[in-house]
C-alpha cells in the first residue's frame, strides 16, 4: 500500500532530522559545546596513568576556557605512524604530542602550523623556552613546527648497594671505567649483569647511535641533508655500544629482544646494576624502587677528557613537543591549549609527575626540580647534550639505523661475532633504503 502525502513528509522530516544529527554530532556529549582532539604521547609506566595524570588539567582548562578536551593516549609503539596518517586526514586531531626527534620529519609534511614570531607570541614568547628545548622543534632557520612539552635527557642509573659490595665507589665517567665496573658487578650465575640495554628498541638504539658517534666525531648526515650512515666514526660508535654485549658481556643477552622497557624493569628488580635512561626515576619507585636506593650521574664519555677531538656531547636533546595540526577548526582554541599546558603551573604540575624537566625557564624556581635526579638532567640538557640532527629524513634514520642496531644485537645474543665489517654492512644496507 502507498503511503499518503503526510505519512511522506513525515518520514522526510524523520530523515532529516537523523541526518542533521549525524551531522552536527547530535547526542554526542560534545556536540553543544566547542572541543579539541587531543593525542597525548605515552609518557608514564602505563596508559591509564597518563589518564589519570592529564584529566584532571582537562577538565581545569574546560573550566577556564570553555572548551573540552577529548584525550587519547597513543603508545609509542604506534604514535608516528598515526602522526604521519593524521597529516593526510582532515579529520585527525586538532593537537598532538610528538617526540622531539621527529620536528623536522613532521615539519616537512607541511601539515602542522608554524609557530612564527607571531604565534610564538601568542604562547609566550620564544625567550620563555628552554633553548636546547626549542632547537629541537624543527629545521634550522625555519619557524618550529612545535613548542616544547616535557624535556628530557639521558641520564646514568647505579644501584648504590652493588656498587657498594662490589667496592666500587663512585660512578665510571668514561666508558672504559663503565666497562670496568660492569665486570665487577657482572654474575650471570645469579642473574645479575652490569648494565641493562634496550636492544631490540629502535628508537633507543638509534639514540645512542647518535651519542655515541658526536664522541666519535661521526655525522649521520652530510651538510646536504644525504644520509652518511657507514663511515669509519659511525662504524666505530656502533661498535663501541653493542660491544658492551657482544664483546664486554656486561649485558644479559636477553637484553638483545628488550623493546618495551624491560632494561628500566630490570635495573628495578636489581638484575642489573646500571641503566641508561631518561628520567627514570618515577617508574622506578612505582616498581617499588626508593629514591635512596639509586643514584643517578651524567652518561659517561668516550675518554675524560674526550680523546681524539670528539664532541662533549653524552645525551640526545630528549623531550616531547607539542604540535597543532593546519586542519584544526579552532586555531585560537588549540593555541589557547598550548598556551595552558606550556603555562608554570601545568608546567610544573606535569613535569613533576613524570620526572621530566619543564620546557620553560620560569618553572625551574620549583624545589622539584632541585632533586640530585633533576639537576643531573638539568645539568646534561642545558650543557652536553645536543638535538638529533634537523633533517627532514632524521625519522628514517631512527627507524632504519635503530632497526639494524637491533639486529647486530640479536647476533651478538646468539654469539655470532659483530665485526667493523658487520656493521658497515648492515649500516650500508640502511643507508641504501634512504
Amino acid at each position: 500500500m502507498r503511503a499518503g502525502p503526510m505519512r511522506r513528509v513525515t518520514a522526510m522530516f524523520a530523515a532529516f532530522v537523523l541526518l542533521a544529527g549525524s551531522v552536527t554530532g547530535c547526542g554526542s556529549p560534545d556536540s553543544d559545546r566547542k572541543t579539541l582532539v587531543y593525542w597525548a604521547s605515552n609518557q608514564g609506566p602505563s596508559l591509564d596513568f597518563d589518564k589519570a595524570t592529564l584529566q584532571p588539567q582537562l577538565d581545569e582548562f574546560e573550566q577556564t576556557h570553555g572548551i573540552h578536551v577529548r584525550l587519547e593516549v597513543v603508545p609509542w609503539s604506534d604514535l608516528l605512524d598515526r602522526l604521519m596518517a593524521a597529516t593526510k586526514d582532515d579529520s585527525g586531531p586538532d593537537v598532538v604530542n610528538i617526540g622531539n626527534t621527529w620536528s623536522a620529519s613532521l615539519q616537512a609534511t607541511g601539515a602542522f602550523v608554524p609557530f612564527d614570531g607571531r604565534t610564538l607570541d601568542r604562547v609566550g614568547g620564544r625567550d620563555r623556552f628552554v633553548p636546547n628545548a626549542l632547537a629541537a622543534a624543527g629545521a634550522p632557520g625555519t619557524p618550529p613546527s612545535a613548542v616544547p612539552l616535557y624535556s628530557l635527557s639521558y641520564a646514568l642509573y647505579y644501584n648504590k648497594r652493588m656498587f657498594a659490595e662490589a667496592g666500587i665507589a663512585t660512578p665510571p665517567r668514561t666508558w672504559d671505567e663503565l666497562v670496568a665496573d660492569g665486570k665487577r658487578l657482572t654474575k650471570p650465575a645469579k642473574g645479575q649483569w652490569g648494565l641493562a640495554l634496550e636492544g631490540g628498541n629502535p628508537a633507543e638504539n638509534a639514540h645512542h647511535a647518535f651519542t655515541f658517534g658526536q664522541q666519535y666525531r661521526g655525522q649521520w648526515f652530510a651538510a646536504d641533508g644525504s644520509a652518511s650512515f657507514d663511515t669509519e666514526a659511525n662504524v666505530a660508535a656502533i661498535k663501541r655500544y653493542v660491544g658492551l654485549l657482544a664483546d664486554d658481556h656486561i649485558v644479559d643477552p636477553a637484553s638483545a629482544g628488550y623493546a618495551k622497557n624491560e632494561s628500566r624493569a630490570d635495573f628495578a628488580n636489581r638484575k642489573a646494576a646500571m641503566l641508561l635512561w631518561q628520567a627514570a626515576g618515577p617508574s622506578l619507585q612505582q616498581a617499588g624502587m626508593r629514591p635512596d636506593e639509586y643514584g643517578v650521574a651524567p652518561m659517561p664519555f668516550l675518554a675524560d677528557p674526550i680523546a681524539g677531538g670528539g664532541v662533549r656531547v653524552n645525551s640526545m636533546v630528549a623531550g616531547i613537543n607539542m604540535a597543532v595540526y593546519k586542519h584544526t577548526r579552532d586555531l585560537d582554541g588549540a593555541l589557547d591549549f598550548v598556551e595552558f599546558m606550556t603555562s608554570d603551573k601545568e608546567q610544573i604540575i606535569l613535569n613533576k609527575a613524570y620526572g621530566s624537566l619543564p620546557s620553560v625557564r620560569s618553572a625551574y624556581s620549583d624545589a622539584a626540580f632541585r632533586t640530585p635526579e633533576q639537576e643531573v638532567l638539568f645539568q646534561v640538557l642545558n650543557s652536553t647534550a645536543a638535538p638529533l640532527p634537523q633533517v627532514p629524513e632524521e625519522s628514517r634514520f631512527e627507524t632504519l639505523v635503530g632497526t639494524a642496531m637491533a639486529e647486530l644485537f640479536a647476533d651478538a645474543a646468539a654469539g655470532k661475532p659483530v665485526t667493523p665489517e658487520s656493521i658497515k654492512a648492515k649500516l650500508n644496507a640502511a643507508e641504501g633504503k634512504m
